[in-house]
């Protein structure tokens, strides 16, 4: 049985880890509340701008963005994958990450070779241990998401599909769903098609000023990046909700391993109490 004051120790111990969770699990509180505001503030436009693109692959046209072509054959597709920079976050990260690696697996399988665009440090790290084909990487996004940022990275995978060197584009990210539950979502952005966002099946005619092209280049490039940002924004609320219940779960079962030391102490102190007794009324016997 450990002493009184090795048990001391770990009490005191786990008492400062008690400490740290509870101020991660308060600060994880304060930015998810910012993170969830941010997320909802940018669904309305991605909506929208997901419903126009869905007309626009329906639209009669002369001009056929590259967006939009399917191509017959896939010998290579592109994977943006989206996770956090810092973990303490729960299964939020192995949950993407095992979607996004389930994937590769079914496409090397198939014999389709798999180009990677890493956003987020955790993703970036295991693509690299995992030796995948990164053409591109983003780390270091801070609290807030930035277009800034993003556009790099993400326009290195658009250009690959572009010049033919990807035949799809996919991205895997955490879809926020309410504080307790966050889920993988695994969507294809490239070759845009009505099935994809939902459209129904009907002829749109549109004018254009003052020429189809820009417009529809313009609109699609504007429409990734919008699908983008709000998986880089549905990721980082449903990070700081995995952390915040995360290290409020660390906390309690802290405070739980307080009690059974605690208890633990007291029977220990107990029993040394009993025996110097026992020892102190032997010894008065024995005079």
């Amino acid at each position: 049985m450990p002493s009184s004051k090795e048990i001391r120790t770990k009490i005191k111990s786990v008492e400062n880890t008690r400490k740290i969770t509870k101020a991660m699990e308060m600060v994880a509180a304060s930015k998810m509340r910012k993170a969830q505001e941010r997320m909802r503030l940018a669904r309305p436009y991605g909506e929208k701008i997901r419903r126009v693109a869905a007309h626009l692959s329906n639209a009669q046209t002369e001009y056929r963005h590259p967006y939009l072509v399917s191509r017959d054959t896939v010998k290579a597709v592109g994977l943006i994958v989206v996770t956090s920079d810092k973990g303490l976050c729960g299964a939020l990260n192995s949950n993407v990450l095992r979607t996004g690696i389930n994937k590769m697996r079914e496409w090397d399988e198939a014999g389709i070779k798999v180009k990677l665009t890493a956003i987020g440090n955790k993703g970036f790290g295991l693509l690299q241990r995992a030796r995948g084909d990164i053409i591109s990487h983003i780390i270091g996004l801070g609290d807030a998401p930035s277009m800034e940022k993003l556009i790099g990275p993400v326009k290195v995978m658009l250009d690959a599909y572009v010049n033919g060197e990807v035949d799809r584009v996919y991205i895997v990210f955490t879809r926020f769903i309410n504080t307790m539950k966050q889920e993988p979502q695994f969507e294809q952005l490239l070759p845009l098609s009505g099935e994809m966002t939902e459209a129904r099946k009907a002829s749109w005619d549109y004018i254009y000023e003052p020429d189809p092209k820009p417009v529809i280049e313009a609109l699609l490039t504007r429409y990734v990046e919008a699908l983008i940002y709000q998986a880089v924004a549905e990721n980082m609320a449903s990070e700081q909700s995995a952390r915040m219940v995360a290290m409020k779960a660390a906390s309690d079962n802290a405070k739980n391993v307080i009690g059974e030391l605690k208890l633990v102490y007291n029977k220990t102190r107990q029993a040394a109490i009993t025996k110097e007794l026992a020892e102190i009324v032997g010894g008065a016997a024995a005079v």
